[in-house]
């Protein structure tokens, strides 16, 4: 357990959260390469390429040059795609896709979270129209995660807006921190990866969870809580009477122009539909 209740005397905490690995047990934007293929969107040259971008990042995850050249090549292969239609099929798909690949462990601990008074973030490289859904599903209080620039046509544009990747996610904690009054001496932190080093660092609870090498030989270093997930279940199995947010709930709840160019955002290919022929 994490300790008592918050005293309401003290200024707020947080439990900030990476998602990927972390709170599921995948990748989440490439969790989606099917039903973004089965929607037209991919080829299956696209697909073969999302199936072994998932099969590193299980296998160990990207280092940050892979993630830097991996972020500039989705950033152009985006341009052009309809935000509309990549939400839609996002809302459609995503308790099928995700529920049953959260982490039970990482469930009990927002739980115990939430319970102890403590606002929960999820902070995550992955797309905002993906991540604020999950989040919603999850219960979480906020969501930091990378946004792309959406032109007047309601496309993207191929630019990023804000990626949440590294050190930018330590500076969304201190800015979070600051604007919501939390004591991030007494704020928690979990991560899988290395480049979440400065996160994890910025709180005085930082925890290690399912670490790559790096994060681990870190983690040892500065004697940092191992923790290790690895029992997918589905909230629907963990709490029967849970519902789960309505379509059109989710929809609204995707943010305008995320999530394009997120690390391992593999599905965008080089086939574009709809604002190319518009």
């Amino acid at each position: 357990m994490l300790g008592l209740v918050e005293n309401h005397s003290l200024p707020r905490t947080a439990a900030f959260f990476d998602l990927d690995k972390t709170v599921i047990a995948k990748s989440s934007t490439l969790t989606f390469s099917k039903s973004f293929y089965q929607g037209g969107l991919i080829n299956r040259r696209a697909v073969l390429r999302t199936a072994y971008a998932q099969f590193v990042f299980l296998a160990g995850g990207a280092d940050h040059d892979q993630m830097e050249r991996m972020r500039e090549y989705l950033s152009a292969l985006c341009k052009g795609w309809n935000v509309q239609q990549v939400k839609e099929i996002v809302a459609e798909t995503l308790h099928d896709l995700i529920d049953p690949i959260i982490y039970d462990e990482a469930a009990s601990l927002i739980e115990e979270h939430h319970a102890a008074g403590r606002d929960v973030v999820i902070v995550s490289t992955s797309g905002a129209e993906v991540v604020e859904p999950i989040g919603e599903l999850l219960g979480a209080d906020r969501v930091v995660a990378t946004r792309m620039v959406v032109g007047d046509d309601g496309c993207f544009t191929g630019d990023v807006d804000y990626y949440a990747y590294g050190p930018t996610k330590a500076e969304a904690v201190k800015e979070l921190a600051e604007s919501e009054g939390y004591d991030l001496a007494r704020c928690y932190a979990y991560s899988d990866s290395a480049t979440d080093v400065p996160m994890l660092e910025a709180v005085g609870h930082p925890y290690a969870v399912n670490p790559d090498r790096a994060l681990r030989r870190e983690a040892t270093a500065r004697e940092w809580p191992v923790l290790v997930f690895n029992k997918p279940v589905s909230l629907k199995q963990r709490l029967p009477g849970l519902k789960m947010p309505a379509r059109s709930a989710l929809l609204v709840a995707a943010a305008v122009g995320a999530a394009a160019a997120t690390a391992g955002l593999v599905w965008y290919a080089s086939r574009r539909r709809g604002c190319d022929s518009a």
